[in-house]
């Protein structure tokens, strides 16, 4: 069977296979229900006639009998011509009668009946009549007569308890009809629900995944063609969106190995300084130069998350899983900040119990240092950075909150965006890239976790994050967008 050219085309289709069936259906019973009204028709309008025919014939009876006494008495010829006429209506009356009831019984009783009225009329055109026997031949009449109506009677009600005998097989036709259509009919909507809908939930999930930024998985549309050709066309899109997704790392990477080079140039000169290799600096020196050295440490850390970034786009990294202590790895991050939380006049709150869990150490690290960065950015002076980390079960649950002015609305649904940038102003002298929060959430998917800004608890920004303590054997890449 060739495919329909188009939804709507499939949908015709669908209508039409339902719709005949049920039609079938319908016009089966109209038939039925005609045949029945006809003959019911017919049965009333046979009844009708037949026993206004039986009535009459007992009445020209008695009129006949009462003729032919006037006659036996009279001797007139009027009356005997009045009588004749009388005959040849019964004998009329006779013959419709013979035509409503086709019975062997009606018929033997109606050729009786003629027989004996013939016979009467036969004795009194003869002159030696007997008169004497005339009652009893018209007694004779009547009990044909009466015979006729019996039989008469009993066959309209043979003829109506057939037609109530065909009334119930309709009814238990149309029963049947119904029981086998139903079934059939939801049978067929259900089919061509599900073939309309399979192709609309392939293309619903392929936008959906083109819109999560998941390139590398083929788009396939099968059903009426227009839709298939939209899958075509989605596909040419994957493919574009995974080609610019690829020219993007490939410029990052590039990027960040060009920036690599003169950084170390600059690093290495400011440590040659504040060791004191061109001669002792004076203070004011010695600090401009702390100051430049710590930037060009700011400027290491985010060319290395932009490289990180870049491959775990690429899915070029993994897991290296081994065992880890928590708390050692926290302490680490926040050396690294102490620095910036000194002269920011930040304090620091540190509760993290001694936990032991199956993970990547440094991305583990990635992942705090990311976290502490960002709310040491947005922490007033005299201002406050909690870190907890504590064992729920088979889960470890990590705390990282601020008190600095929070995440606004119009920012929650896209802080984990990467390049992404909230319209609060950041502090430090380097401005971030926008994918800490990125990688952090990439790092925390690699694990199995969740991470999620949690409400009401603290007055600034507050992250949770959710990990497993074990991880599985098969490591997962840590991202899936092309």
């Amino acid at each position: 069977i060739a495919r329909p050219k188009s939804l709507f085309g499939l949908i015709l289709i669908g209508f039409a296979l339902v719709a005949v069936p049920l039609l079938a259906g319908v016009i089966w019973a109209a038939v039925h229900m005609d045949r029945l009204a006809g003959r019911s028709e017919a049965l009333i309008v046979q009844g009708v006639q037949a026993t206004r025919a039986s009535r009459l014939i007992v009445e020209q009876i008695t009129s006949l009998e009462r003729n032919a006494r006037l006659y036996e008495v009279l001797n007139d010829p009027e009356m005997l011509s009045l009588y004749v006429a009388k005959h040849v209506e019964l004998e009329e009356t006779i013959d419709v009668l013979a035509g409503l009831l086709p019975d062997a019984t009606v018929a033997d009783s109606l050729r009786q009946l003629r027989q004996t009225s013939q016979e009467i009329l036969a004795d009194l055109r003869s002159s030696a009549s007997n008169p004497d026997a005339m009652p009893d031949r018209f007694r004779a009449l009547s009990a044909h007569a009466a015979v006729i109506a019996a039989a008469s009677n009993r066959l309209i009600d043979e003829e109506l308890g057939l037609l109530q005998s065909s009334a119930r097989r309709a009814q238990r036709g149309l029963a049947w009809l119904s029981a086998a259509l139903l079934p059939g009919t939801l049978a067929l909507v259900l089919v061509f629900t599900l073939l309309v809908a399979r192709p609309l939930r392939q293309i619903d999930r392929a936008i959906s995944e083109l819109g999560k930024g998941t390139f590398s998985r083929p788009l396939v549309v099968s059903g009426p063609r227009d839709l298939e050709l939209l899958g075509r066309q989605l596909e040419w899109l994957r493919l574009r969106l995974l080609d610019l997704a690829q020219e993007k790392n490939k410029f990052l990477r590039q990027m960040s190995h060009e920036l690599k080079t003169p950084l170390a140039n600059i690093r290495e000169g400011t440590e040659l300084l504040m060791d004191g290799a061109v001669g002792e600096l004076a203070r004011e020196q010695r600090e401009v130069t702390g100051i430049l050295r710590d930037n060009g440490l700011k400027l290491q850390q985010l060319i290395e998350n932009l490289l990180a970034f870049s491959a775990w786009q690429s899915k070029t990294a993994e897991l290296d899983l081994e065992t880890v202590e928590l708390r050692p790895l926290v302490q680490q991050a926040v050396r690294h900040h102490r620095l910036a939380l000194v002269s920011s006049h930040v304090r620091l709150d540190v509760h993290v119990e001694n936990i032991v869990m199956h993970a990547d150490a440094e991305k583990l690290h990635i992942v705090m240092d990311n976290l502490i960065s960002n709310a040491t950015k947005f922490t007033p002076a005299g201002g406050t950075i909690l870190i907890k980390a504590s064992a729920e079960g088979e889960q470890v649950v990590v705390d990282v909150a601020d008190t600095g002015p929070g995440v606004p609305v119009e920012d929650r649904g896209r802080i984990f965006e990467a390049f992404y940038q909230g319209k609060l102003p950041q502090g430090g002298h380097v401005a971030g890239t926008g994918i800490g929060l990125s990688v952090v959430l990439e790092c925390v998917r690699a694990h199995g976790g969740s991470i999620e800004l949690i409400d009401g608890e603290h007055s600034g920004a507050h992250f949770r994050i959710r990990m497993p303590r074990e991880q599985p054997a098969l490591q997962r890449p840590i991202a899936v967008n092309a």
